[in-house]
């Protein structure tokens, strides 16, 4: 389960942004919806979910790109371009993206991530020159680098390679390792390349393939990032010519949501082509659904098997307006589910940025799991604080059961901005000589 994400520099957020999915401290009667993980003799609490508020253009996707683009730069383990660009986050592929456009001083961009996974917690961190923004052909560096298992120091390079106590990874060390270590630890401090991560090359190369092995399965299949609402595209992992895919799982949730009068399958024309979503009407026959069904009932279809996934894999599911053409009560169910500690067995995760108020509701999150971002209008700045970051008490209190959506729409959490388009019509009106 993810614990903490953080970074600096980052576009909008060009101070320290702290995204934390750990319980916030002295929160009397908020004991629900906590994950759990015993790891050696100390166990660790994480929150089921967190949803994110602020206006249009404040940084929400912001926070969910940087998310994505840690991941991918971790599995490609290297801070070069990639060929292969990415409708949804292009700064994924084109790291010059990256940097905060005001900032003239190639400041580096931060990253840091701490997470459980397998019976370890691991926190990895990392810091990047990258340039200034725009700045594609310039020399990227590593400029620090450090991994720490069960909160014991692995490695840190600054910019030399320090090595820390190698007991915690005897049991999955690379074999050899142990009648080599002293010329392996000299042999990594010498190999170090600056535009490459020494965890998913020296580490996993000369040290220990499995303990990376967790790492990159976790980012893969149980770190699930969707920078865009229309990003996601569920499709069956195989496909055969004519032959029609249906999940039964999906069709019963499918008619719960309020498709009643026909079924959903994945249909493949030709063997190598990707199968797409059809509609079935019964005796009828089938129909592709993009021209029979609702954008909504296809964003669900497209959605609901990525949840499933994460509640039985125990997946951290990120999700860039996960409420986009959907029912807030359907919303409202996936979340309770995420929430409930007989369906969600193996501490998945749900996050997601909305603009719809419904959900500030005391009912449905806890406080350190309503959080907000705003930007500076002089400075473009983003900020990120959470609901529990007020008081209980004073003017700008938040109390357990009070009236969140109210109090957001008078400002009192600020991360609202007044919207009133009368005088560009007023202006485009007088300029017609029609006002």
């Amino acid at each position: 389960m993810l614990l903490d994400f953080r970074t600096k520099n980052f576009k909008s957020f060009q101070d320290e942004l702290v995204f934390s999915m750990t319980p916030a401290p002295k929160q009397k009667g908020l004991d629900y919806s906590l994950l759990k993980e015993k790891i050696g003799a100390k166990e660790y609490k994480g929150l089921s979910s967190a949803v994110i508020y602020g206006p249009n253009a404040s940084g929400k996707t912001n926070i969910i790109g940087a998310m994505d683009i840690l991941k991918q730069i971790m599995l490609r383990g290297h801070i070069r371009n990639e060929d292969k660009k990415s409708r949804s986050n292009p700064a994924a592929g084109a790291l010059e993206l990256i940097p905060n456009k005001a900032d003239k001083q190639k400041t580096p961009v931060d990253f840091a991530i701490k997470f459980t996974d397998s019976g370890f917690l691991f926190d990895y961190r990392l810091s990047l020159d990258l340039g200034s923004f725009l700045e594609e052909d310039y020399d990227r560096k590593v400029l620090t680098e450090a991994l720490y298992i069960n909160e014991k120091m692995i490695f840190s390079r600054n910019p030399s390679l320090e090595l820390g106590d190698t007991n915690i990874i005897r049991k999955y060390a690379i074999n050899g390792f142990e009648e080599n270590e002293k010329s392996v630890r000299n042999l990594a401090k010498k190999n170090l390349i600056d535009d490459e991560l020494f965890l998913m090359n020296g580490f996993k190369a000369m040290f220990s393939s499995k303990l990376v092995g967790i790492i990159t399965d976790w980012l893969e299949n149980r770190f699930m990032v969707f920078c865009r609402a229309d990003a996601l595209q569920a499709r069956p992992s195989t496909s055969k010519k004519d032959t029609l895919y249906v999940n039964t799982t999906v069709n019963d949730a499918a008619r719960i949501f309020g498709i009643n009068s026909n079924g959903l399958g994945f249909l493949s024309s030709d063997e190598d082509s990707e199968p797409k979503l059809y509609s079935i009407l019964d005796k009828k026959g089938i129909v592709q659904a993009d021209t029979f069904e609702s954008y909504g009932t296809i964003r669900f279809v497209n959605m609901f098997p990525v949840v499933i996934d994460a509640l039985l894999s125990g997946g951290t599911l990120v999700i860039d307006e996960f409420d986009a053409s959907l029912h807030p009560m359907a919303i409202m169910s996936i979340v309770n589910i995420f929430h409930n500690d007989d369906l969600n067995k193996k501490n998945a995760q749900l996050i997601f940025n909305t603009h719809n108020p419904i959900f500030l509701n005391s009912n449905l999150f806890r406080r350190d799991e309503i959080k907000f971002v705003e930007r500076d209008e002089e400075t473009f700045r983003s900020t990120h604080y959470s609901l529990s970051d007020f008081g209980t008490s004073g003017e700008k209190a938040v109390r357990m059961g009070g009236d969140y959506m109210k109090n957001y729409f008078v400002s009192q959490y600020g991360a609202i901005k007044d919207v009133d388009f009368t005088s560009v019509f007023e202006q485009l009106l007088e300029s017609r000589g029609e006002l």
